[in-house]
């Protein structure tokens, strides 16, 4: 489960985007800094919508549903969020603040539960295995990103069940 970040975490997982943005030439501007805010402090994935919901309910400007998408799809380029391809939802990317490098390999464990998204690494041995197996009947992996559905340990044990 995705943890919440105190003022100060968030100020410096901003600052970071910051940076990787300015290292690709690319700029983080406010409406930009807000809509990946509003996806840093959520718990749960967010569609486009709910993100404009969020971010309007937090200004007096109201930002365009085609600015939000617009703003998306620019942090995806940019490696700061991730689209869910099974939900059409966004999440933060859990990296931000680090070294680490997708390299278009993200897996992520979505509990059925209570809708939580875990991102986790990739080993090479498990991507090798994905690429050999699409090769073997001729297809070419331009993407490597898994979702994996499953009930996390938090819904496991509020239920009193192992799944």
């Amino acid at each position: 489960m995705k943890k919440q970040l105190n003022p100060d975490e968030l100020d410096a997982l901003l600052r970071a985007a910051e940076e990787a943005c300015a290292e690709n030439g690319a700029r983080l501007t406010p409406r930009r800094r807000q809509v990946l805010s509003a996806l840093m402090q959520s718990p749960n994935p967010l569609s486009a919508y709910e993100v404009l919901d969020l971010c309007n309910r937090s200004t007096t400007a109201a930002m365009p549903a085609m600015s939000v998408y617009r703003i998306l799809d620019f942090l995806e380029q940019q490696l700061l969020v991730h689209r869910l391809s099974s939900s059409n939802k966004y999440v933060s990317c859990e990296h931000i603040a680090c070294d680490h490098k997708h390299f278009q390999k993200t897996h992520f464990l979505l509990c059925e539960g209570c809708s939580s998204v875990e991102e986790v690494d990739a080993t090479q041995e498990a991507s090798e295995a994905l690429e050999q197996m699409a090769e073997t009947v001729g297809f070419k992996l331009t993407i490597q990103q898994v979702e994996l559905s499953g009930i996390c340990t938090t819904c496991q044990n509020s239920t009193g069940e192992r799944f």
